[in-house]
């Protein structure tokens, strides 16, 4: 058998793993009707599931074909997500995590927390708070997509679940509301009574959590108290980054790059372009226009992989990037690399971080505008978004 098939195999039986509840978590997965198990809001009435509704013969609004949307292998929520997120002070997430592990990192008006991936690996969302404002944080391992929504939809949060289902071997989305299935990386409604619902996209960063700690020394860390036993810190996707093709994946392929090459992508659906990984190392700065707008995309080294070695901290370097609006006072700047994880703008002559803030010289304490973006695999982008531009030097 060769390597490839050995490691989709693996990664069948881990998806499936994840699902299976910790000792603490059987008695609630055996009795359905647990409180833990039903989301309060769906409790009395919860509407069928949309599979479970077109076996039995009604209408299901649908973008997609449902036999598109496969299982991966959990049931709904068999892979939980964290409803009541409990955080710590950095200093006591550095207790367990490696200065090079990967974090989620959000910044909502100053209000920094950041989300290990050695614990988004497990649970894939979380339904959260930040500064008064909703989020909905998600992590799909399977693109290495971590994404940040407003769940905000007329007026109403939405709480979200883990459907157990992949389209294009990306997370599907449930609101618990109306059961509506959503994909993850489009933050779009593809099945259900919100059909055509999309998200808004919020900006984010996957940064080694030293990064981040030296950042915001007075931050919030994810804490490993979720409320369920899972070897936070392991990689369940061992082997993954250097699979030949992605894991249940019925998309189109194609385009100039493998389908497992790690990109940064922006610009959305308007202008969609992707950075290759291997240009960004080579490069460490990308100065772009994307849907008429200046863009600089940043690259450190320093940050571990989440999807190679079984010990996420273990994980090759592969590093971390940013994309921001290289704009200060109506000035656009140049930046260009400065030492081995610095930059320097040829302007004014400031030092800046992969963060996009300005840690010496005139500028110091300035921050650049953060643009959405996502860390990803070639693949999904591509099936996705086709029509996606490669640029792959300054």
């Amino acid at each position: 058998m060769q390597r490839s098939a050995i490691l989709l195999v693996t990664v069948a039986l881990v998806v499936a793993a994840c699902a299976a509840p910790a000792e603490e978590d059987a008695d609630a997965a055996a009795a359905p009707d647990a409180a833990a198990e039903v989301p309060e809001e769906a409790a009395d009435d919860p509407p069928p599931w949309p599979w479970d509704a077109a076996a039995a013969g009604e209408d299901v609004p649908a973008d997609v074909p449902l036999e598109e949307i496969r299982s991966g292998g959990p049931p709904p929520d068999g892979i939980p997500p964290i409803d009541d997120p409990v955080f710590e002070s950095v200093g006591a997430a550095g207790e367990w995590l490696e200065p090079q592990d990967p974090v989620l990192v959000v910044d909502v008006d100053g209000a920094a927390r950041a989300y290990p991936l050695a614990i988004l690996t497990f649970h894939e969302i979380v339904n959260d708070v930040v500064a008064g404002e909703p989020l909905l944080v998600t992590y799909c391992p399977l693109c290495n997509s971590g994404l940040v929504f407003d769940p905000v939809v007329d007026g109403e949060v939405l709480d979200f679940g883990t459907s157990g289902r992949l389209w294009r071997s990306n997370l599907v989305m449930y609101d618990r509301a109306t059961r509506s299935l959503w994909s993850q990386f489009t933050g779009e409604a593809i099945v259900g009574e919100r059909l055509g619902t999309r998200l808004e996209r919020l900006p984010m960063q996957m940064v080694a959590f030293s990064e981040y700690a030296e950042r915001w020394h007075d931050g919030q860390v994810l804490s490993r108290d979720t409320g369920h036993d899972r070897p936070y810190g392991q990689n369940p996707y061992t082997g993954y980054d250097s699979a030949e093709s992605p894991f249940l994946f019925d998309g189109e392929t194609g385009g100039p790059l493998p389908q497992m090459a790690r990109v940064v992508t922006t610009g959305g659906d308007a202008d969609p372009v992707a950075y290759p990984w291997e240009a960004l190392e080579e490069e460490r700065v990308i100065a772009d226009e994307v849907d008429g707008e200046p863009v600089v995309v940043l690259w450190a080294p320093g940050t571990a992989s989440a999807l190679d070695t079984a010990d996420i901290s273990a994980g090759q370097d592969v590093g971390a990037a940013g994309v921001f609006r290289p704009v200060v006072a109506g000035e656009t700047l140049t930046l260009v690399p400065e030492g081995e994880e610095r930059f320097r703008d040829e302007e004014s002559g400031s030092t800046w971080t992969v963060l996009g803030e300005a840690v010496d010289g005139p500028l110091a304490g300035t921050q650049l505008e953060r643009v959405t973006h996502d860390d990803t695999f070639w693949f999904v982008q591509f099936a996705f978004r086709p029509e996606t531009r490669v640029v792959d030097g300054p």
